[in-house]
């Protein structure tokens, strides 16, 4: 197969309409194939990142599309992070490093040198790479985000690439959906959209084509394929967490849906296991009982330690010690287990200092500086190997490190409680090591001889979804070839 595109946008009608699996299918089968192919995002909205092969930080969805490709992360893929630490501002990451904090209405104004970045990191690409599969952000039809637009069809009209518009039908109302955002767009961003991809159906294919057909009479564009919903997909979310539950097992697992949680991937390989029965708990839901609670990351530490003491968390997590469970804090989660956690610069908010919940002799001063690094070891616990990368701005002292969760490098890492009950580590992705991740869950108590290897989960979903995809890839093919198109929208 012959890709007929150098550069191909695939835009989403919604948020979480398939945009990253499509991007991720199509580099897939493309690296199958032989083509060199790279994943692209120009702005990135999302609380989960990876750190990339060079040292700096990027979305989360684009490292698993890099996996798609066969390639290392790289932040030429990602160009522009958002990371929101409230409701009106956000961090703002250019290249991988963290540049300023801005509020929505200045970073606005910041788009145009934003752009400069992402087009600098296109052109390193484009001189690279036989295809390059862009991922749009949010919608296009995003009518007050048009001016300056980076993200969608600002982007697509810059460089002067065709698109793809997906949608998802599981939701509902994928006619309109993709009706309405057509009627969003000027003439010439219409013109660019070459067909649509109706994502996550099931059911009778011949209940849907009425529908298909009237679709392509009222826009006069090609519905290019039909995916199927694909149960049991182990993929790295961009930023949502999924709703569905793992409630498989019977070793119950707690974690706190925090307002500004980051970094919620780390719970895929928990999610995943068939023994384990993983709850997120959010905004006044009863704690239930549980055998291992864990704090996640978080994007604004002291504002999320303090939604955990209103809702309830401190004394649900005295209790559960109490009665021999176990607990295991995560990056910000670590922090929020110490005696203090203070921010004299207003790193994430305002600056102050916050009491943590003191159940480990830690504290932490927020620090300028973001610690990014991919990191491989041991655990402290147990022969184990564990590897893994760390996104912080914080620094924490105390007596808890002289007794580390692991060793990574030369290094000791983390802390453990005198009576074994509590871990705390800076380390994200360290479920995701089988060695780690059945050391950990024996810690905390489940004996099972089940074992799971997230990386083979993660190869086979990214597989299915490329298999799935065959059919969009051959109309695309068909497309190119039997309609005009601009002569630069062709691959050389």
């Amino acid at each position: 197969m012959n890709f007929p595109f150098h550069t191909l946008m695939v835009q989403g009608t919604t948020s979480d309409a398939g945009k990253s699996t499509v991007v991720a299918a199509i580099c897939r089968l493309l690296t199958r194939q032989g083509v060199k192919v790279v994943p692209f995002k120009p702005q990135n909205m999302a609380l989960n990142s990876a750190v990339a092969s060079d040292g700096g930080e990027i979305g989360r969805a684009q490292a698993l599309q890099a996996q798609a490709a066969g390639l290392a992360p790289h932040t030429d893929m990602n160009p522009v992070l958002l990371k929101p630490s409230s409701d009106t501002g956000a961090q703002v990451i250019i290249h991988g490093q963290v540049r300023t904090d801005m509020n929505a209405r200045d970073y606005h104004q910041y788009k145009p040198i934003a752009m400069q970045a992402v087009l600098a990191s296109y052109e390193r690409l484009s001189a690279s790479y036989d295809a390059i599969i862009v991922e749009g952000a949010g919608s296009p039809a995003e009518i007050n985000l048009r001016d300056r637009d980076i993200a969608n069809m600002g982007f697509a009209e810059a460089v002067d690439c065709p698109v793809v518009l997906v949608a998802d039908i599981d939701r509902g109302g994928v006619f309109a959906h993709i009706v309405g955002t057509l009627a969003c767009l000027s003439d010439s961003e219409r013109k660019r959209i070459i067909g649509f991809v109706i994502n996550r159906f099931r059911g009778d294919i011949g209940l849907l084509e009425p529908g298909l057909e009237w679709l392509e009479r009222e826009t006069g564009k090609p519905v290019l394929a039909v995916l199927p919903y694909l149960h049991g997909l182990f993929l790295d979310a961009e930023d949502a967490i999924q709703s569905s539950q793992s409630e498989r097992g019977k070793f119950r697992v707690a974690v706190p849906a925090m307002p500004r949680i980051s970094n919620h991937t780390d719970f895929d390989a928990l999610r995943a296991h068939p023994d384990v029965n993983l709850q997120f708990i959010g905004t006044g839901q009863a704690i239930p009982p549980a055998d291992l609670i864990v704090l996640p990351g978080s994007k604004n530490t002291r504002n999320d330690l303090a939604w955990l003491i209103e809702q309830g968390w401190q004394q649900a997590l005295a209790k559960h010690l109490r009665y021999g469970g176990k607990v295991i804090g995560i990056c910000g989660g670590f922090q929020m287990l110490g005696k203090t956690i203070v921010d004299p610069h207003g790193i994430e908010g305002a600056p102050g200092r916050s009491h943590g919940l003191g159940l480990l002799d830690v504290d932490t001063e927020l620090t300028e500086d973001k610690r990014l690094l991919q990191v491989s070891g041991r655990c402290a616990f147990a022969e184990a190997a564990v590897s893994g990368y760390e996104i912080h701005m914080g620094i924490s002292h105390g007596a808890a490190l002289a007794n580390p969760a692991f060793h990574v490098g030369d290094r000791p890492e983390g802390a453990r409680s005198a009576d074994g009950q509590i871990l705390g580590t800076y380390l994200h992705g360290l479920f995701d090591t089988p060695q780690a991740l059945d050391a950990l869950l024996r810690w905390a108590g489940l004996a099972s001889e089940t074992s799971i290897d997230p990386a083979r989960l993660r190869e086979q979903s990214l597989d299915r979804i490329a298999d799935a995809a065959k059919p969009l890839m051959h109309a695309l093919e068909a497309l190119a070839k039997n309609t005009a198109m601009p002569s630069n929208w062709i691959a050389r």
